[in-house]
């Protein structure tokens, strides 16, 4: 491993903020169901970014909308430190980061958990469709986390993945919230889609549309 990414991995064990999930058969289960309680110490609604990286988007969000509890969750430790010690030295009380698998999130959070979820230019995976976030197996792990009324929130470049989408919501008859295939043309003020990570401003910089679509389960 890289000399910077060992230093930030080992950062980011004594960062607050961060929690690491990656034992998932240990004896110590980590405490779902607590987040409110132990964690925010409050009773406010809790958000997931999904993939975060970098966590432009939970820092941004995080920041307009103080009286919710948001919650990176990504794999790749070395992004996640960009976003935690970010958050971390702007005092944002509103934020953490979980480092662990997304398919795993049903041992992290529990039933009627979870008022939220933003998934932000993940891969589409063109040739794995059960690996897309939108897919009908991670809607279902959604569904054992959610609240009644949960949004699940798209932001993406890809037509593949946008129009994979709207055809799963078809196929489950779920409700769309909002749906808006050129954000920058429909909709330039809005305070929420008018953050932008850096996947984005490099989709926007190659003339790419981005698309945006909420629904429930």
């Amino acid at each position: 491993m890289p000399k910077i990414k060992q230093r930030r991995f080992d950062e980011m064990r004594k960062l607050e903020n961060v929690f690491e999930g990656t034992d998932y058969n240990s004896s110590n289960p980590f405490p779902k169901g607590t987040w409110n309680k132990e964690i925010f110490k409050n009773d406010n609604p809790i958000v997931l970014e999904l993939a975060c990286g970098k966590a432009e988007y939970s820092v941004g969000l995080g920041k307009l909308y103080p009286n919710k509890n948001f919650v990176g969750v990504d794999i790749k430790g070395n992004r996640m430190w960009v976003g935690a010690t970010k958050a971390k030295s702007q005092g944002m009380n509103n934020l953490r980061f979980l480092r662990a698998y997304i398919d795993h999130l049903d041992q992290f959070f529990c039933e009627n958990e979870v008022s939220e979820i933003w998934v932000l230019f993940s891969d589409p995976y063109i040739k794995k469709e059960r690996k897309r976030l939108t897919s009908p197996k991670f809607l279902e792990l959604y569904r054992k986390i959610a609240k009644r009324g949960i949004s699940i929130n798209l932001k993406t470049d890809s037509d593949l993945l946008y129009e994979f989408t709207h055809e799963v919501i078809e196929e489950e008859n779920l409700e769309i919230y909002r749906d808006i295939k050129d954000v920058y043309e429909e909709c330039p003020d809005d305070p929420q889609l008018s953050i932008q990570t850096y996947y984005e401003k490099m989709h926007l910089k190659n003339g790419k549309k981005i698309k945006f679509i909420s629904f429930g389960l």
